[in-house]
């Protein structure tokens, strides 16, 4: 076979966009969750790449390029056979393989954002490891080996389908498996805000996919010595920014007229709604219809965000589902509209029927329920046998401390997690369990205090943070619904213990605590301590402290109320 340089070069470059494609998604899902998962997102997002790849060599690359059969290649152990009828023109087998393995990994990290802060990280890179091994490689096969999609003449010219849908179907099944986040939903069902720690961050990371997406599509041509591939290039570059932008200037204004405001999280989402959605025809639509493909995207990534997270109650912190699978599935069967015949048959706007559309249409349901069976047996196989989701402490704690004895991705500039000197959460004892002897032993040295309408009290709690929404709900549960809450560091008695980075130890001499001020009046100050104990202690080191002091007068800034009156809701 002879080598073309400028192919095998082109063909290289994409991978390396392709590869740094990871560290924009790491950036994106780390911004998007909160501080307390920040490098757990980040290890993740390595490991995708890192495990996905050697099994890419072990198994994928034959499964999916193989000679098999129209489901399946074959069996090749480390890349051995001949593939000389797949390869690109002038394209060498190892500059093809790298470019595949890479596209692989993106697959298997979108999984990540839409099950961020739940997840444990050993069935996480189980479940990856699947992805990388098995449905990918299978599905590449009957779109991009030869399968039966690409002798039905099924056009996903870089992946939107083949790529993004399927880790958004693996996203939809995982995330629904798992449940959502605690706290994500109130008791009347309806779904509460859980906002990115860093959009500065987020931001990069959509610039990142942004730039890297042109060697995502563009390099898909595999090739550029001839007149009809740089022609083909060219096209693909243009339509792959116009669709984004078109999608993101959607969005944006949607959000605007829905909201009040224009939504920046939602329209970052957008512009990553229009990279995927144009990622199938890039090739085989016309700018017109590029621009009109992302506008659809840029409006079905809001509604598909609201649907997922309002009606059908499934926790995407990311948005991954909307955009990868959404988006994805739309971009793939518009190509069956809007493609002008130039490198496929022409679509339904340009008379040609609706036979393509219908292809297309079949090609993207066929790997949906392919990918979502899979995936709900894979889930439901590592759920039952290790546990799919971390432990309700580990999740309030956060997944950096408790799967990676990692305080803080930004240490020295926010407050650390807690971890107690057990290496694990202690859950608090509930009110209710606590025995009528236990409860008289804790107030036994009490004295009593007697609140009078003219007499306020100030309670000052000092507690963990993981504790702070347990106490909340007590309070309400007495009648108390006013509370300053502040975020503290500690140190006393329990003084710091040692972590290590990097091998080194790291003393750490401040704890993070909550400090919770209540002025009670007209209620029992005993009442107040007791549901506070109750719900605190877990006889555990760290349960933290209550402060009892007097105040001498309380005043309504807005009214000028003075003492029982600026203490009423109003």
């Amino acid at each position: 076979m002879l080598y073309s340089s400028v192919n095998t070069i082109w063909v290289l470059l994409g991978a390396a966009l392709v590869f740094f494609m990871q560290a924009g998604f790491a950036m994106c899902e780390a911004g998007f969750t909160r501080a307390k998962n920040a490098g757990n997102m980040l290890m993740k997002n390595l490991m995708d790449l890192c495990i996905g790849t050697p099994l890419y060599w072990l198994l994928g690359f034959g499964i999916m390029f193989g000679a098999g059969n129209a489901v399946f290649g074959h069996i090749d152990p480390f890349i051995t056979k001949d593939y000389s009828g797949v390869l690109p023109a002038g394209v060498p087998l190892w500059a093809f393989a790298i470019f595949q393995s890479v596209f692989c990994a993106t697959a298997a990290t979108i999984v990540a954002g839409a099950m961020a802060e739940r997840t444990k990280f050993s069935a996480y890179c189980i479940y990856s490891a699947v992805i990388s091994m098995l449905i990918y490689p299978i599905t590449g096969h009957w779109i991009w080996g030869g399968g039966w999609l690409a002798k039905l003449g099924f056009h996903d010219f870089a992946g939107s389908t083949a790529v993004h849908m399927v880790g958004g179907v693996c996203s939809m099944i995982g995330a629904a498996v798992l449940g959502p986040r605690i706290g994500k939903y109130g008791s009347d069902g309806k779904p509460r805000a859980i906002i990115g720690h860093n959009l500065p961050i987020a931001a990069l990371g959509v610039f990142i996919l942004w730039f890297c997406w042109f060697g995502f599509n563009g390099a898909s041509t595999v090739g550029m010595d001839s007149d009809s591939l740089i022609a083909c290039a060219g096209r693909v570059f243009y339509n792959t920014n116009l669709a984004a932008a078109v999608a993101t200037v959607a969005a944006m204004i949607l959000t605007w007229i829905r909201y009040g405001k224009p939504d920046v999280s939602m329209t970052f989402n957008a512009s990553l709604a229009g990279l995927v959605g144009i990622t199938a025809g890039c090739d085989a639509v016309a700018p017109g219809g590029a621009a009109a493909i992302g506008l659809v995207c840029g409006i079905a990534v809001v509604a598909a965000v609201e649907f997922f997270d309002k009606i059908a109650k499934i926790d995407d912190p990311v948005g991954a589902i909307s955009v990868h699978g959404v988006c994805g599935l739309l971009g793939t069967v518009l190509t069956g509209f809007f493609a002008t015949g130039a490198t496929t048959p022409k679509g339904v706007f340009y008379g040609g029927g609706f036979g393509f559309a219908g292809i297309q249409l079949l090609g993207t349901a066929a790997v949906a329920l392919w990918t979502a069976g899979l995936m709900a047996a894979v889930f439901l196989l590592i759920k039952k046998a290790i546990g799919l989701r971390a432990d309700a402490a580990d999740e309030i704690m956060g997944l950096d401390t408790s799967e990676h004895g990692l305080y803080s991705s930004y240490a020295g500039f926010i407050i650390m997690q807690e971890n107690p000197a057990e290496g694990t959460m202690p859950a608090a004892v509930p009110a209710a369990q606590q025995t009528a002897a236990a409860a008289e032993a804790a107030f036994a040295e009490a004295p009593e205090r007697t609140v009078s309408p003219s007499d306020f009290t100030g309670v000052r709690i000092i507690c963990r943070p993981s504790a702070l929404e347990s106490l909340k709900n007590a309070m309400n549960k007495i009648g108390i619904t006013g509370m300053t809450v502040s975020n503290v560091m500690g140190y006393g008695a329990q003084k710091g213990r040692p972590e290590f980075y990097r091998g080194t130890p790291v003393e750490v001499t401040l704890l993070p605590k909550v400090q919770v001020d209540i002025v009670v009046n007209n209620a029992s100050v005993a009442g107040v301590v007791e549901a506070a104990r109750g719900t605190l202690c877990t006889g555990h080191i760290g349960d933290g402290k209550i402060f009892i002091t007097d105040v001498e007068n309380v005043i309504r800034i807005r009214t000028g109320e003075e003492g029982s009156d600026a203490l009423q809701s109003g």
